[in-house]
């Protein structure tokens, strides 16, 4: 989803919306740095809500729920408003969906995959707010067709793509709390610290 993310900022670049393009960067960095933040928190020092299960927010959650509305919402500019808001609600449960997926994948809680929907849907539907002030409309001289088609395109083509983002963010939490190896979900859960022998890696 980064990839596309980038690529919703590059047509608001050459579409000469700069606002537009400040603020979808901005909300995004921010959803980010907040899933970065909570991920760092549990896997260095084990901060989080064992009554809730809740170990981090969502990256795929966010992400997915942030960009694919947007995308939509920038592929369908210059189309009735009620088509329009059809597709973004289409947007948004497609989002659900992959939301839901990371919970059949054992990937993460139920809270964890909420506070991901809801932290990227406020970051699709912030932007969305600020760029479409008027009848959801942005004013750009880019043909809604080609940025439609970049993006599915590109969404396609980069699907079962795994990048190696836990990895880092695990190494940056094991060096920041100075701890031998993470805190692991099972081992937190029964209020007991990391040890040498776990699996450096695990959710």
């Amino acid at each position: 989803m980064l990839p596309v993310a980038a690529a919703i900022a590059l047509w608001l670049i050459v579409g000469r919306t700069w606002r537009s393009a400040i603020a979808w960067s901005g909300l995004l960095m921010i959803g980010i740095a907040l899933v970065i933040v909570t991920k760092i928190a549990f896997l260095g020092w084990g901060v989080g809500i064992r009554s809730l299960d809740f170990t981090g927010i969502s990256g795929h959650s966010m992400l997915a729920t942030a960009v694919l509305p947007a995308a939509v919402f920038l592929g369908t500019r210059s189309v009735p408003v009620v088509l329009r808001l059809t597709m973004l609600i289409v947007g948004l449960v497609a989002s659900a969906i992959i939301s839901v997926s990371r919970l059949a994948v054992d990937a993460h809680s139920v809270s964890e995959v909420i506070a991901g929907f809801a932290l990227g849907a406020a970051v699709s539907l912030g932007w969305i707010i600020w760029a479409a002030p008027n009848k959801l409309n942005v004013t750009a001289p880019v043909s809604r067709w080609l940025v439609a088609v970049s993006l599915i395109g590109l969404t396609i083509s980069l699907h079962g793509y795994h990048a190696r983002t836990h990895r880092w963010v695990t190494q940056i939490a094991v060096y920041l709390s100075g701890h031998d190896r993470p805190f692991v979900r099972a081992r937190w859960k029964a209020h007991q610290a990391p040890i040498l022998s776990q699996t450096r890696y695990l959710k």
